[in-house]
């Protein structure tokens, strides 16, 4: 796995078209597909794409475009851990 805050920085876009097509660029790695769930990695986060009948149409590592087709429920980035905690995360340690 490459370290993603030392490699440059990739443009990362969504584009859902009818809720059929998704393209995703500034993807690093697919992390996991079925029809139900896909994960990637992005330069932004995780991503998660649930849907019904998923389907990776096209996938390019290098230019990290990825292309998308089913039906999109929902899209939904895993938080990133910033090392910074919130008001209650300190008040209650």
């Amino acid at each position: 796995m490459t370290d993603e805050r030392n490699s440059p920085r990739k443009p990362h876009n969504l584009v859902l078209n009818d809720r059929r097509t998704l393209s995703v660029s500034g993807v690093n790695e697919v992390v996991s597909c079925d029809e139900e769930i896909v994960v990637i990695r992005t330069v932004m986060g995780e991503l998660s794409i649930t849907g019904a009948k998923l389907h990776i149409g096209s996938f390019n590592r290098e230019t990290g475009e990825l292309q998308l087709d089913g039906t999109v429920k929902e899209l939904v980035y895993a938080d990133v851990e910033t090392g910074r905690q919130g008001f209650f995360a300190r008040l209650l340690r």
